[in-house]
């Protein structure tokens, strides 16, 4: 097995799984987290290993015999170099991109945590290559296993950090707050779109790629136990309810049918729970405005990916407000979206990205 972005929330799971079924890993992908990945490393034993920072290879406790390789370069060199058939890609944001594409063109089995890529570049990839890592997109594909009659496809959404805080108070919100998620325990990124309603609209996207339809709709469902249902064609709902835990989505990227008999989460208890739904509100959260038109138009994902990524990383370092998030996109994507009919290959994806990213840094 290959696991990039191994120092992550997904990859140390991922390798908690690994390690508890003595799988064997064959490449780890780490970033700038050295002595965590040096811990990982006491625990298995790749042939290969990749970081991001060739100026760091000194700090990798590696055995003579490991390959130890750099940067992106350096991660689809271990993907053609890797005899493993299953690819984790775990890296966060359009750094996924290119393994990703690598990964479908050598004919392995994409396991895919890393959304940005397929909001990206969906038209580019095969959906039967990919297994969703992602609790929506696991619970939709459990769903659908069964049932072919499908009139739409939902979603849920946890509403954030920001959902009880009157709208009037959102734009001047500090990322102290919005940091404070209520139900999970994520990176800072996720935490942030999950507050903005950006991270829906990729997960939607996503949907729309992986399932083949644009019907697809998200709603608010606060505890996170109810990942997704589907609506049938006799007017039947179907709902996909699991403790909120990343480890049954990766556990079945791993294992395979061999994750029905081996369960990695806690059993759900319905009686510690309340549920109820509620419509995602466009005062509260106006990315959701561009739900359809992002349906209509996916390469617009493209758009909303980078500029937010920009963006959130403005907000991290104090140089924006909360509220210029959603403003910044909705300028990216007026601005640029007339250039999407232009493009059709992975150099023109990358090319508009550095665009966008200019656009949105000034």
């Amino acid at each position: 097995m290959i696991i990039l972005g191994s120092t992550g929330s997904i990859g140390t799971q991922a390798l908690h799984i690994a390690y508890k079924f003595n799988l064997e890993i064959e490449v780890l992908c780490a970033g700038e987290n050295i002595d965590l990945l040096n811990s990982q490393l006491k625990q298995c034993n790749p042939k290969i290993i990749v970081i991001k920072d060739y100026k760091k290879a000194k700090l990798v406790n590696k055995k003579p015999n490991q390959k130890l390789l750099f940067a992106e370069e350096g991660i689809l060199e271990a993907l053609n170099l890797a005899k493993s058939k299953l690819v984790l890609n775990a890296l966060v944001g359009f750094s996924g991109l290119k393994p990703s594409l690598e990964s479908i063109k050598l004919n392995k089995k994409l396991a895919l945590a890393n959304k940005e890529s397929l909001v990206v570049a969906g038209f580019l990839m095969k959906s039967s290559k990919i297994i969703p890592v992602d609790s929506e997109h696991f619970a939709l594909k459990e769903l659908l296993k069964d049932n072919k009659h499908i009139k739409k496809l939902i979603i849920t959404a946890s509403g954030g950090a920001l959902r009880n805080i009157p709208i009037k108070d959102l734009h001047s919100q500090t990322k102290e707050v919005v940091l404070k998620h209520p139900n999970w325990n994520m990176g800072k990124k996720i935490t942030i779109d999950s507050a903005t309603m950006a991270n829906k609209l990729l997960e939607v996207l996503e949907a729309k790629y992986l399932f083949n339809t644009n019907k697809i709709d998200a709603l608010i469902e606060k505890n996170s136990i109810i990942h997704a249902l589907i609506h049938t064609k006799d007017n039947a709902l179907i709902a996909h309810l699991a403790t909120n835990d990343m480890k049954l989505p990766i556990s079945y990227a791993l294992l395979n049918k061999k994750a029905k008999y081996k369960p990695s989460i806690k059993e759900l208890d319905l009686l510690n729970y309340n549920f109820s739904f509620e419509k995602i509100d466009t005062e509260r959260y106006p990315l959701w405005n561009l739900k359809n038109e992002l349906l209509k138009k996916p390469k617009l994902g493209i758009i909303l990916n980078t500029s937010n990524e920009i963006l959130v990383d403005k907000f991290l370092n104090n140089k924006i407000k909360f509220g210029e998030i959603s403003s910044g996109i909705f300028k990216a994507i007026e601005y640029f979206s007339p250039q999407i009919k232009h493009i059709h290959t992975i150099n023109d994806i990358v090319s508009f990205d550095r665009e966008i990213r200019n656009f949105t840094l000034a």
